[in-house]
């Protein structure tokens, strides 16, 4: 990857500086094994940073091509699926999801406890497509403890997840989970994205990896975005880790990695929320196409009014801020994106309209179009970092900008 002299774009070289000596200090502390960084501006990459080891145990350097378990990050290419079909005409973001999956039909809805339990009742309204894509439609991951509905996904076992698991039947056993809200009335992260990929599935009758690959990754040239490793990449998968104390990463077997397993053996359960495996030119290549607006070197893949649309904040102010858990957080939520809102409540350094996203590995990306400006960080690490590294990161990019 070409670097260009970070003056060129409005920013300082002596400024960038910073990132690479926080992400040193990182991986020498055993903080995070290995880490990928880069900051684009006007175009031009003026920053990109190898540090640590992708495999520790094998002495073996992180690499600028190092495939990465992207987790949540696979959720903004999955909406633009959506969305490609939303202009083809295919349905209508209102329409309720039960026409594409009949499951969604018979769901009901947490409506409180009584003597004999949970009290259920019917949708109103009825979950629709732009509630999937703003995770307002009242479903979860079981990862809170706010609701009795949680604990029925952690306890259940319906929503364990392999492999060989077909995607219709992991998307028909959440179906008969309640929804913790009526859809539309409150804001949970949740499996909501996984339910549109295989929505996706259903309306392009073609399983969720093929359309992904004909109508987004071939025409954008991402090579290593797939969710499966062929065997003669695997050299370039970069070990996963976790830390059972502060210091201390520990590599996770392929086997028990969470919500993937092994990416080196086929999948029958293509997660449109969580199982992309990607590279950092790839999904560099992906927010450029973002950045402009649908178009790319060769053609475009949504109109300029669709990624508008998409990058809007979508959730009303009757239920803003949104919450994960016990988390306020400082944005609103477009169509597969966090988007910032207002400048003064942003935790970290940001614009009006700035979108991105991150996975539960610690990748992180934003896009910034008011400063035409891009930034990328990749490593594995689960579960997400107790260390603020994504809103450092994001400060010493931003404090770079001299012009």
């Amino acid at each position: 990857m070409n670097l260009a002299q970070p003056e060129s774009a409005g920013m300082s070289s002596d400024r960038l500086q910073c990132i690479n000596a926080l992400m040193e200090n990182c991986v020498t502390d055993n903080q995070l094994p290995g880490i990928l960084t880069l900051v684009q501006r006007h175009g031009k990459v003026v920053h990109l940073g190898k540090f640590g080891a992708m495999d520790i145990a094998a002495n073996k350097p992180m690499q600028e091509d190092a495939l990465f378990r992207i987790y949540s990050m696979t959720k903004p290419i999955t909406s633009l699926a959506t969305m490609i079909l939303l202009e083809e005409g295919r349905f209508n973001i209102f329409d309720p999801v039960s026409n594409f999956i009949p499951a969604f039909a018979k769901t009901k809805v947490y409506d409180g406890m009584s003597v004999s339990g949970m009290k259920l009742v019917d949708q109103q309204p009825a979950m629709n497509i732009q509630h999937l894509l703003t995770h307002t439609a009242g479903l979860s991951y079981g990862s809170f403890f706010d609701s009795p509905v949680e604990e029925l996904y952690r306890q259940s076992g319906r929503i364990t997840f392999t492999r060989n698991d077909p995607l219709e039947s992991f998307i028909n056993r959440l179906a008969e989970f309640p929804l913790l809200f009526q859809p539309g009335t409150n804001w949970r992260y949740s499996l909501a994205t996984d339910v549109l990929g295989y929505l996706v599935q259903v309306v392009a009758d073609m399983p969720l990896g093929d359309f992904l690959q004909e109508r987004i990754f071939k025409p954008l040239g991402m090579t290593d975005t797939a969710f499966t490793v062929p065997a003669d990449k695997v050299s370039r998968l970069a070990q996963i880790y976790t830390s059972k104390e502060l210091y201390n990463i520990t590599p996770v077997p392929p086997a028990e990695v969470m919500g993937v397993a092994d990416v080196t053996t086929p999948t029958q359960t293509p997660l449109g929320g969580a199982g992309l495996v990607s590279t950092l030119a790839d999904y560099l290549t992906f927010c450029n196409m973002l950045l402009n607006k649908g178009a790319y070197e060769g053609g475009r893949l949504v109109s300029r009014k669709t990624i508008e649309w998409m990058t809007a904040n979508h959730i009303p102010a009757s239920i803003m801020p949104i919450y994960m858990g016990l988390e306020q957080r400082d944005h609103g939520f477009g169509l597969g994106f966090r988007v910032t809102v207002d400048l003064g409540q942003s935790r970290r350094l940001s614009s009006v309209g700035e979108f991105g996203w991150g996975g539960a590995a610690n990748t992180y990306f934003w896009v910034d179009p008011a400063e035409d400006f891009i930034g990328l960080m990749m490593t594995q690490h689960l579960p997400l970092s107790p260390y603020p590294f994504n809103d450092l990161f994001r400060n010493l990019a931003y404090q770079a900008i001299i012009d």
